[in-house]
Order: structure tokens, then sequence, then C-alpha cells
């Protein structure tokens, strides 16, 4: 099967799609061709208020369902989301420009893990007996009731699905808000998970800038805020949820560490280096854009990645040969061409790329600085975007404290032979997601989040169940009652 670009309405809300012309029209370019391929528009109040009418309503009832009621329902969209991977991942090539190689295994699929992992604990979501005596408490685990979840730009669809899933999974009905940069993928994750069962108004996508998102954080029925996004955007979007003291998770940016040892399969460690900057056009967040390379191995490194990197093939995302592909827009292809800039006044070596390829699409080649100080603008600030900054040191403690030396703590990782050594670095990262001899996987069985600036809570695995639940606890006296008086 194919999907239109075009989607039947801007909204899907209440299990169908809705449109309200009225809404400031929000284009969607294609980072490939630079044309115009479709058009949504934000939500107005009106639409706002349908979404939140139509969560409210149905989020009792789903509640009322057994967990195993609910993952069945999720397992059969991940069932459907897996059997349309590949218009799936057309749709997320055509929103974000990233290679249809790469999305055909990493987004779509990531997002069917999600709700496949979910639907299958929704059932074993328990409480506890506690026994005190003749007396004993019970447990009830309850959902919150009406989550928002706002997107980023880089993964549409997994991001749908990370919020989505043990949202559902607890019980919740789920807004979502999209990117305004990428606004169509997640029309097709409601629409999947309403064919799959979910009841209408489950899970409803509303479109629009931060102005709806404001409006839907800000609204007394929404009991959860989950935010992907930048730091700056998460300070906004944490303060306003404390307001109505909101349950909050924040998946924000980084400025990660990735420390690679003399000791290190030099191989493993450059292909680590590339899935750590130059996936998506190195637009993750938990991206290791502050790669250490201890002296002894810093030619070595250097050479081969430059080496690799001929192996780049940029062009129309939609084929299948390509492995590298433009910014998402023209906006963030020109924040990284100041980085870039930057970056060589302050005085960084270019060994690699730096420049805008051909005349057509947001292309950036992947760009390598080496002989990079601390204190460079490309070695403190994220930069969202192909840009690998190669840092120089010579021992443990000193690069440990150097890794530490940011205000970010999303992700880190080392490369190294001796696993007791890389173990100790790994206990002492500030980072929420770290790795060994690898980098940058997510899999959903395994908690995904930040410290520091970089966030709050924990996406996937069974930590999410925490943030998208409540526990209430029952007393029961099985004799009399006394009192004092």
């Amino acid at each position: 099967m194919t999907y239109d670009i075009q989607p039947a309405g801007s909204h899907f809300i209440d299990g169908a799609y809705v449109e309200d012309t009225a809404g400031t029209p929000i284009p969607v370019i294609c980072p490939y061709s630079e044309k115009q391929i479709a058009t949504v528009h934000a939500a107005t109040p009106a639409i706002i208020e349908q979404a939140l009418t139509s969560a409210r309503r149905a989020q009792k009832d789903w509640a009322a369902m057994t967990g195993t009621e609910r993952g069945r329902v999720l397992r059969r969209a991940a069932d459907l989301m897996r059997e349309r991977n590949h218009a799936l991942s057309v749709l997320e090539t055509h929103d974000t420009g990233k290679p249809l190689q790469e999305t055909l295994v990493a987004d779509a699929t990531s997002g069917a893990d999600a709700l496949e992992y979910f639907g299958g604990l929704a059932g074993a979501l328990t409480g506890e007996h506690i026994q005190l005596g003749e007396d004993f408490v019970y447990t009830r685990r309850e959902p919150l009731g009406v989550c928002v979840g706002i997107g980023a730009w880089n993964y549409p669809t997994q991001i749908a699905a990370w919020k989505g899933a043990p949202a559902l999974a607890c019980g919740n009905a789920m807004i979502f808000k999209p990117s305004e940069t990428t606004p169509l993928c997640a029309l097709k994750v409601a629409e999947i998970l309403h064919e799959a069962g979910a009841p209408a108004g489950i899970y409803n996508v509303v479109q629009g800038m931060g102005e709806v998102g404001q409006a839907l954080i800000t609204d007394p029925r929404v009991n959860k805020v989950s935010l992907t996004g930048s730091v700056p955007t998460g300070r906004k979007v944490y303060a306003a949820a404390a307001e109505g003291i909101r349950h909050v998770t924040m998946e924000l940016g980084g400025k990660s560490p990735l420390v690679i040892f003399d000791d290190a399969n030099l191989e493993d460690a450059v292909s680590g280096a590339i899935l750590g900057n130059f996936y998506s056009s190195g637009q993750v967040c938990s991206n290791g854009t502050r790669v250490f390379v201890q002296r002894g191995i810093k030619q070595a490194f250097l050479d081969r990645l430059t080496e690799r990197l001929k192996d780049v093939k940029m062009g129309d995302p939609q084929d299948e040969s390509v492995n590298f592909g433009p910014m998402v827009s023209q906006r963030q292809m020109e924040i990284v061409q100041g980085f870039i800039a930057k970056g060589l006044e302050e005085g960084a070596r270019l060994v690699a790329g730096g420049d805008r390829v051909g005349d057509r699409g947001y292309f950036l080649q992947p760009t390598v600085f080496a002989d990079v100080t601390d204190g460079m603008t490309i070695a403190q600030d994220e930069i969202f975007g192909p840009v690998l900054s190669v840092l120089d040191f010579d021992e443990e403690d000193e690069v440990l404290a150097r890794a530490n030396a940011t205000d970010f703590g999303l992700a880190a990782g080392v490369f190294t032979q001796d696993l007791t050594r890389a173990h100790r670095m790994v206990a002492g990262f500030e980072a929420g997601t770290c790795y060994i001899n690898t980098y940058n996987l997510a899999p959903v069985e395994a908690p995904f989040g930040g410290s520091k600036l970089s966030g709050v809570g924990r996406e996937n695995s069974k930590a999410a169940i925490e943030h998208y639940s409540q526990m209430k606890s029952v007393y029961v006296a099985m004799g009399a009652v006394e009192a004092p008086f």
C-alpha cells in the first residue's frame, strides 16, 4: 500500500480526520526537493476543545477495560504498523528527508516495537498485597487520565508511538502534537491505533506551533505532559505544566561524550562515531558529538574516519542506495552552517566536509573537526547536525572529568577492550543512557532518558509505566477501630 502525502485532514480526533481551515496554514516542505508537498492547519480553539472533550470521555471506558484487552489492541496496532512499514517509511522520508534505507529499519519498526512491548506488559500491571498482622494494605495501579505528548521533528513516527504506547497501556488517553516541521506521520499512528480497536478519542493528533502546545498543557483537564525537544522548549513546558502540578516527562537535548581509548577496536570505534554523529544527518538528541580520542590512536582514528566518509552517498532519499540525507529544513541547515563557521573562527582544524552540497536540497557534508578544545562553541553547544568534534586526551581521570563538564547529561559512550575500565567509565559518566563499545542503540526494553538539563523521567521499558500511572494505597482493617475518645 501507499499513503497520500496530503492527509485527509490536519487532525485526527475521535476516530476520524478533522479539518478546520481557520487555523494557521502550516506548509510541509520536502527537505530534498525544497518544494511544498502538503499543507496542514494549526488547531483552532474549537479543535483543541474537541480533542480534549473526546479524550476525556474515551479515557474512562478505556481505563475500565482489562489490561489484557488494552494490550490486545496495542499488539494488533504493532502488527498493522509492521505490515505497512514500507508505506510509513516512505511517508517519513518525505516528511523528514531521512534516507529510506534508514527509515525502513529505524522508525516505524521502532514504533511497532513499543506498541508490542507495552501491549504485552499491559496485562501485568498489577498492585501488591502488604500484610500487617491481621490488617492488610493493597495497592491499585491507576491511570493518570489525559496525557499530552509533544513530539520532536527528527523521529515523528517513533516518538508518537514511544509516548502513546505506555500511556495507553496504563489506561490513559493521549493527545499528541507533532512538530510543525514534520506533521504527517503521527496521523498514521493514530489511524492505525483506531483501526486496531482503540476507542474513538483515545489517541488524538492535533497540529500546531507553540501556542497550541501551550493551550494543551495548561488545560485543567490534562494530567500529564511528555515532551521530546530542546532544553529551552523544555524549560517553558516544564514551567507551564508545574503551574497545575502535572506529571511531566522531559526528554531534552545533549552534548554527549564518546570516549575512545588507545586499545579500542579501531573499526568499531569509527563505526560508533559515525552512528553517533552522522546517522539521520546528525539530527539525534543523544549523539556523541564530543569525541574524546586518546592521543596514541588519534591519527589512525582520523585517517580511518576520513576514509569511511568516502562511502557517503547523497541524493534522493527515496533511493534505497542513498545513505545520507538532507537536513530537515533550511533553517536547521543554516543553524549548522553557523556552527561550522564558528568552529573555523575559533581555531578548530577542519579535517573533512564543512560545505553545503548541490543547489537543491538541504544537504551538508559530514563534517569533522580536530584539535577541538573544551571551551570552543562546537564543543559546548548542541548543534543537531552532521558535525563531529575530536578532542585529545591522555588519562582516564582527566577525560572523565572533561566528559562530565557540561550542563547536559543525556548519553555517553566508551570504546575500550579493557572492560574493567569500561565499567568504571560508565559508572562515572553523569548521563542517563550509556554505551560500551557501541553507540545510539535504543531498544524499547531499556530505559531511555537523561540527567541534569537533559531531562526528567524515562521513556521505554518498565520504567515508563511509573511515569504514566499512579499508585493508590488501600488500608483494610480486620478488627475494631480504637480512638482516644
